[in-house]
């Protein structure tokens, strides 16, 4: 057997990325489990999506359409774009990877927020590259830090809008301003997972901005809204030169055909999209209201989860409310790896779920002042 000085090393930096480590999906013991760590459509899919996967596995033998075209024709139908300059990918994830793997190499730098979505440093460390973070200001996007931290270096600015784990966002004014600062040869990524759930007037994903610019694109996913997270598909829109670049490195058959299908299908379901914003509308607020009751900080959210911020007392904190939460059942995310111990993030789920989690809270800070009085 050879030893580690022997045997075939990865690349150097490879092993100082942090890995990314998802949501915990299981409560050992707990009879129900109600998984409302990972940003999840409680709705899940449509059935039209469901039905034209069906379909689509039919024929497992076949490889897929490597151009994704029919997917791409049915998301340039309902956005109106031309369909040459979306490309479809594994999950925006993959996505944002190839952006930094095409436009990021050793010696470059890519900027991102503070709580910004934990793949960007992973997609550009894995590129070889820097990874600069611009401080935020009240978990929100600060323009001016995140200009001020663009050098001769940066190759990519990586921007969440709305942003995961804050739920927060800027207004399109802002987004333009960003825009306008960074210097022509800067590609500007705008991940716009959340985009649908976002009822601000002054919102906009970046469709306009990507339209009239050369170095911009956005990013969009099923995973969320359109509750396809199981299948991993995303989709890019971008210049043509992008476009070209991506296809050039990418996967041959990135996209499997049964996941093409069902997008395909998903997109034009604008019935089960609006069951699950009337959703979304209805239980976000209520949940922002009745946590904040119990005397817990809230971020303000756009999108389908709140962040919600625990004290630093003993038997009070994030990590003691986790565990009491676990052990019935109730998992919400832990924000460690987004360096924010004090908080966990819970998806917007069912009723049922919505109303568990309230109640455990509720249980649990009770326990706690009891056990301090």
């Amino acid at each position: 057997m050879s030893s580690a000085s022997t045997r075939p090393q990865p690349r150097a930096g490879v092993l100082d990325i942090e890995a990314y480590v998802p949501g915990k999906s299981a409560a050992p013991g707990v009879a129900k489990v109600y998984k409302l760590s990972s940003n999840e459509n409680p709705l899940g899919p449509s059935r039209r999506a469901m039905e034209s996967y069906a379909k689509a596995a039919r024929g497992l033998e076949f490889y897929p359409d490597g151009s994704a075209t029919a997917l791409r024709s049915a998301i340039a139908t309902k956005y109106g774009l031309d369909p040459d300059r979306i490309l479809c990918g594994t999950g925006s994830d993959e996505l944002l990877a190839l952006l930094a793997q095409a436009y990021i190499g050793p010696g470059d730098e890519g900027v991102m927020s503070q709580y910004g979505f934990l793949v960007y440093p992973i997609a550009i460390h894995a590129a070889g590259g820097k990874v600069v973070v611009a401080k935020e200001r009240d978990y929100k996007t600060d323009v001016d830090a995140v200009l001020a931290a663009v050098s001769p270096k940066t190759k990519v600015v990586f921007l969440a809008n709305p942003n995961n784990p804050t739920g927060t966002y800027i207004p399109y004014s802002e987004v333009k301003r960003l825009h306008a600062g960074l210097p022509a040869h800067v590609l500007l990524v705008l991940d716009a997972a959340y985009a649908e759930y976002v009822r601000r007037n002054d919102y906009a994903s970046g469709v306009e901005l990507v339209a009239e610019s050369d170095n911009v694109v956005m990013t969009r996913t099923f995973s969320k809204i359109y509750g396809l997270a199981n299948l991993r598909i995303g989709w890019l829109y971008g210049p043509a030169h992008v476009i070209d670049a991506l296809n050039r490195i990418r996967s041959s058959f990135n996209v499997n055909g049964p996941a093409q299908a069902a997008a395909a299908a998903a997109i034009t379901d604008d019935a089960h999209v609006a069951a699950a914003l009337a959703h979304n509308d209805k239980w976000l607020p209520w949940l922002g209201a009745e946590i904040t009751a119990l005397g817990l900080q809230v971020t303000p959210s756009v999108g389908n989860f709140l962040l919600i911020h625990f004290p630093s007392e003993k038997g009070r904190t994030a990590k003691d409310a986790d565990a009491f939460l676990t052990a019935r059942g109730l998992i919400l995310r832990t924000m460690d790896a987004y360096k924010l111990p004090k908080a966990l993030r819970l998806t917007v789920g069912t009723e049922e779920a919505n109303r568990k989690v309230v109640g455990a809270l509720k249980e649990f800070l009770g326990q706690s002042a009891a056990a301090r009085g």
